[in-house]
Formats: C-alpha cells, structure tokens, sequence
C-alpha cells in the first residue's frame, strides 16, 4: 500500500509518498480502507517534532479517517468488514489502509460522504465538548470565537448558534467573516484592521462575552480574555497563531473569570460515555439538516504535503481533506 512516512522531523515538504507493508489488525482492532482523511493543525506540529505526544521514526502522520472496514481483528464485536465508519488515528491516517482499535471507531451516517466524514469527528467534537462540558454554554449567552472560519472555529459557531447563543465571529479577512456570517454569527470582527478588545466591548455595550473559543492563541489571547465579563469562561483549544501565550492571573481574579483547558481528545478516553452521546447527537444533528460541514479544498493522498502546508500557512476555511483517488 501507499502511505505518507515521516522518515525525519521536518516541514511537510519532507514528507514521502512509500511503499509500506499493508497492516494486520490485531486483537481488538479492524482495518479500514481510507477514502479520505482530515488534515488538522496538530499534523504539522508532530512532523516537527512540536507536539505533546510524538511517534518514534518513520511514522505516518495522519489523525482522522473515513472509509470501509477491509479486515477485523479478534474479538471485534462492533463492527464488522463493509461498514462505513470514521476513526481517530492519532497517527497514520495517511495511507491507504490503516489499522485503528474498535474503541476509536464511529458508524457514520449513510447520508454523509466519506469526504465530510473524515473532517467532521475532530472539529465538531472538539468545539462541541468545549461548549457544553467545558464552558456550560446557556441560551441567550455571547460566545466569541476566534480563528472563526478555521476547522475548530467554523464549527464551533454552527454549533454556539443552534445552541441558542449570541455569536461574534473574530477572524483575518472580511472573506472569512462572510463565510462566519454564512453559518450563523451574528456579528464580525476583523482582528487584522480592528482592535479585538474594543471592538468586541462596542458590540456588547461594555458587558463583555460570557464564553471565548481560542483556537488561535499567540497574540490574541490576553486580548480576548479582555473581553470576558463576569463569570466568563476562555476556553484553551490549540496555539494555530504559533506561540503559547502568557496571561496575567490578575485577569482571571478581577474578572471572576476561568480560563479552562480543552482536550478532546483525553475526554474521549477518560469520559467515553459522554464522548459517544455527543457524537451522537452531532450525527443526528447533521442527518436533519442543522450542520453544514464546510470543505474547502482537497488534495490527493501523493499531496499530502501541500495539504499540511495550506493548513500551515492559515490558508484553510473549514476543512481541508486528503483523498485517496
């Protein structure tokens, strides 16, 4: 089989399109043929060595996939060869087969093509746990999300809209405040010609917002918290502007505010039951109608580089796929 290896840390442009032995499932595990993988963020961290959990030398990088089952392991009870499904890799997505365990597998719904699949799980499940587990999320609450036509972002104003809140949308361009617009923000800020803090205080009438999702970090952060009021929550998802800010602990203790960390994908391990009614509910949730999963562009599995760089180069809207045609 085809498979993109990491033979060396480095920009994805030292990536290889290889020849690797197809993979065997194990006890427990099943094999699925991908038809399309999701590019996330978090793959151009690992091929640099820069991420919190890195695979030994080579490895195929990769996260989400979505194809067929192709082989079963033993002991395999949820699944069975032909069944169209989703799965977090954390590693290895990228190749045409690729052998996961049964726990981080999802059936997904036979209305859904394989190419929203591979993009869906990560980005709705992330925005979704940190709207409702991590921050509590009420109607009629303000929500500003940063980086907001960005894979998290997109998703995580669908999902703060249809959830009953108030949304600003806070992103580069007026193209991707459109796009925002186009799923529901209520409101735009423009962070590259506007000032966040005050213009996000001019919407809300010197109230603040009560929930911030941060997928962006860097620069933004300080000033995003800024803008919380009482009893507001920041939520920590990624650093996609590049550094790991610092924050003063004044903040949180004049403001009253927290600021929470989101990892999803711990909560999938350590909270399984919730993880798996949250998806659920996000199936369903796209079978009638109420999401819009946005892919922008694909490329094809011998591409894979330029899929990471366009991702690294904060070029994305939505999703960004890999196919395996």
């Amino acid at each position: 089989m085809k498979a993109v290896v990491c033979t060396e840390h480095g920009p994805p442009e030292a990536l290889r399109l290889l020849d690797q032995p197809v993979p065997e499932p194990g006890a427990g595990e099943v094999r699925i043929a991908m038809r399309a993988a999701g590019v996330n963020f978090p793959d151009s961290l690992i091929i640099q060595n820069r991420y919190q959990i890195q695979p030994p030398l080579p490895f195929s990088p990769g996260s989400e996939v979505a194809g067929l089952i192709d082989a079963v392991g033993p002991g395999v009870t949820r699944f069975q060869i032909g069944d169209r499904v989703a799965a977090m890799t954390f590693q290895g997505g990228f190749a045409e087969q690729v052998v996961v365990r049964q726990e981080r597998v999802l059936a997904i719904p036979d209305a859904m093509p394989f190419d929203v699949a591979a993009g869906f799980t990560m980005v709705y499940g992330t925005a979704f746990y940190g709207l409702k587990q991590r921050a509590g999320l009420k109607a009629g609450e303000t929500v500003l999300v940063l980086g907001a036509a960005g894979g998290v972002g997109l998703c995580a104003v669908e999902l703060a809209k249809l959830m009953g809140a108030r949304v600003i949308a806070a992103a580069s361009t007026a193209e991707k405040l459109d796009l925002a617009r186009s799923l529901g923000a209520d409101e735009g800020v423009n962070y590259a010609t506007q000032d966040l803090k005050q213009a996000v205080k001019a919407l809300t009438g010197d109230r603040g917002v009560d929930v911030v999702l941060d997928p962006v970090g860097d620069r933004l952060a300080e000033a995003a918290f800024r803008t919380l009021g009482w009893n507001g929550r920041h939520l920590i998802v990624g650093f996609a502007g590049g550094q790991i800010p610092s924050l003063p602990l004044n903040l949180p203790l004049v403001k009253g505010s927290a600021a929470i960390g989101v990892f999803w994908g711990a909560f999938t391990k350590h909270e399984p039951a919730a993880h798996l009614e949250n998806m659920a509910t996000l199936f369903d949730w796209y079978v009638q109608g109420r999401l819009r999963p946005h892919v922008s562009r694909r490329f094809t599995l011998a591409e894979t580089p330029d899929a990471i760089r366009w991702v690294m180069d904060r070029k994305a809207v939505g999703k960004v796929v890999v196919t395996a045609g």
